[in-house]
């Protein structure tokens, strides 16, 4: 295996120029791509794009890429550590996904079970099962495991399986089932609230982010039918077994530089602009120290290009729209968010002998030992310490708790699930928060996502918030920054139009750049840009004083101004700011999503 690479030994990825790679992807024009967020969805777009032969650069705020699914240094006692901001997991079935994997050299490194194998503990009782398929077709190859699970009565496993075959036969394309909510739907069915949480919600929480009462059914049916009811193999699960920050940003750094793509990070955009030749300008500034060579420092400098991907949050998204570009911009703030805790524990010896695990009737959902991945097992002074993280979803109850009333709860919730937590020493203790990890999958969300074609002519969204069908997971995010690479090929999506009103830019042509950037011998500051343009003299929008977008290091401001988080601050570099989606996307198959993450721990 692979040994971990600290996040804070990683290189800055991309270089510093290079054009666009042979055109593999059909008959496109090439123009000079710019793509806002280096998340899973901003990297799967430059990545896409620079394949079709477009020059490609690729801003992002923060020092790594990765968005939400990244990694960052901790060093107490036993030692340094790399720690994944949320435990991200993957199902067979997320194919964009492992499309992605392939494509940065990475699929080895987080391999899939060769068959679904979860083990379910019921911290009230001790008794340990397991979801199990067996090689029949679907949906016959859960049909052992429902009927030896041990945490479903007999009355328990029938309404199961009335669901199941109900849920086969419902189309998540259908607009009239993200009215319903799924448990409102499941309680048709006879369905009683010991199999909601003993199945339904242990799978749907985990891939969701919110429970079967505040989830759209649409997104139920397409995340059950996908995973569970489709093929056999479909949700057999996917683990890294390195870091997040090797895969998200290490190897896809390198495919990045590969494929030609410039990489500015700590470069934050601080507003767009139209040119009078109907391409863009964005404002750009550095953030939080020097930023990598051909960034601009400054409110003054900037970058042109003919196309501009907005693989954001949604507030940053909306924070940078010029008018027009949505014909209800608004509607991006109704739609909500939803938070993620890890908790994270290093306890002197092995209380656990599963990779990872499910529990039941216990505070505690998720159970992943990262005690090798991390790290932990090759420092000197490790001895048989164990390092287990523990992944929260929907944990809107407990996201703003103190880290001391977070440490007496989980503690004790770990104490009562494994019994050889109650005499092990606990070495370590922090938490991270992510108070916006991914979109409220509530219902009569669906109309609230808009799709990768803006109004405003080479303009286009990226984000696992925006309509891809899926929930907010890495899955999520990767198929909507395809479908932004893809729209941006497509008959008129990228017709630049001359801006009526606006000056002319001095010394443009109004041709499509060459992508000829080589970002030798550019000035970091006065004035000068990366590209040779000349920033316009005026614009049709009024960009954002400050809008957020692909996230700071130092984390996202909350709604009041304040820090995100109480207690200690995470160490500076590659930093816990949030986490992708984790079954990101995480326990959650990979819920990853945004904001701002902090690593706190008992004062």
């Amino acid at each position: 295996m692979t040994p971990p690479v600290p996040s804070s030994a990683l290189p800055a990825p991309g270089p510093t120029g290079g054009g666009g790679v042979p055109d593999t992807g059909g008959a496109v024009d090439p123009g000079r791509v710019l793509v806002v967020g280096g998340g899973l969805a901003g990297v799967t777009a430059a990545l896409a794009l620079a394949d079709r032969g477009h020059p490609v650069t690729l801003v992002e705020s923060r020092p790594r890429l990765g968005g939400l699914a990244f990694s960052f240094t901790r060093d107490r006692e036993p030692g340094p550590l790399t720690v994944d901001n949320g435990q991200h997991v993957y199902l067979r079935c997320c194919t964009a996904y492992r499309g992605f994997l392939r494509r940065v050299g990475a699929e080895h490194l987080a391999p899939v079970q060769p068959r679904l194998d979860v083990p379910v503990l019921d911290a009230r009782t001790g008794r340990l099962g397991r979801l199990r398929r067996s090689g029949m077709p679907a949906p016959l190859h859960l049909a052992g495991a429902l009927a030896r699970y041990p945490h479903l009565s007999p009355a328990d496993r029938a309404s199961v399986v009335r669901a199941a075959l109900a849920l086969r036969r419902l189309d998540p394309e259908d607009p009239a089932l993200d009215r319903h909510s799924f448990g409102s739907w499941l309680r048709r069915y006879g369905t009683g609230p010991t199999a909601v949480a003993a199945l339904w919600d242990l799978v749907g929480v985990a891939t969701l982010n919110a429970r079967a009462d505040d989830v759209s059914l649409a997104l139920a049916v397409m995340v059950f039918r996908t995973g569970l009811l489709s093929e056999k193999g479909a949700a057999d699960i996917g683990l890294p077994q390195v870091p997040l920050g090797e895969i998200h940003h290490h190897r896809a750094g390198r495919a990045l530089e590969r494929a030609g793509v410039r990489v500015l990070t700590r470069t934050r955009v601080r507003g767009l602009r139209r040119r009078s030749d109907g391409g863009w300008w964005a404002d750009l500034r550095a953030v939080d120290g020097p930023a990598d060579p051909g960034a601009p420092a400054g409110s003054g400098n900037g970058i042109g290009a003919d196309t501009v991907v907005l693989a954001l949050p949604q507030d940053a998204t909306r924070a940078l729209l010029p008018p027009g570009a949505l014909s209800d911009p608004d509607r991006l703030g109704e739609l909500g968010t939803a938070p993620i805790l890890d908790v994270h524990v290093i306890y002197d010896r092995p209380v656990s002998r599963e990779p990872f695990l499910a529990v039941l009737n216990s505070p505690v959902q998720w159970v992943f030992d990262r005690t090798v991945a991390s790290g932990l097992a090759a420092l000197p002074d490790a001895g048989a310490s164990q390092y287990l993280a523990l992944s929260q979803s929907a944990a809107g109850e407990e996201i703003d708790l103190p880290v001391a009333v977070l440490r007496e709860r989980y503690l004790s919730a770990l104490a009562r699930a494994f019994p050889g937590a109650r005499e092990a020493r606990v070495r370590d203790f922090f938490v991270t928060r992510e108070r916006e990890a991914t979109f409220d999958p509530a219902p009569n969300t669906r109309r609230l996502r808009p799709g990768p074609v803006t109004a405003a002519p080479g303009l286009f969204l990226a984000g696992a918030w925006t309509a891809t069908g899926w929930p907010a997971t890495m899955e999520g995010a990767v198929r909507s920054g395809l479908a932004a690479a893809k729209a941006v090929g497509a008959p008129g999506a990228g017709l630049r139009i001359a801006v009526r009103g606006a000056a002319p830019v001095p010394g443009d042509t109004g041709s499509a750049g060459t992508g000829g950037d080589t970002g030798a011998g550019e000035s970091a500051g006065g004035g000068a840009n990366p590209h040779g343009d000349t920033p316009p003299a005026a614009s049709t929008t009024t960009p954002p004083t400050e809008a957020r977008d692909a996230g700071d290091p130092r984390g996202t401001p909350t709604p009041t101004g304040g820090r995100p988080d109480r207690g200690a601050d995470p160490p500076r570099g590659p930093r816990p700011a949030p986490t992708v989606p984790g079954p990101a996307p995480t326990a959650r198959p990979e819920t990853d999503v945004r904001p701002s993450a902090s690593i706190e721990e008992p004062q």
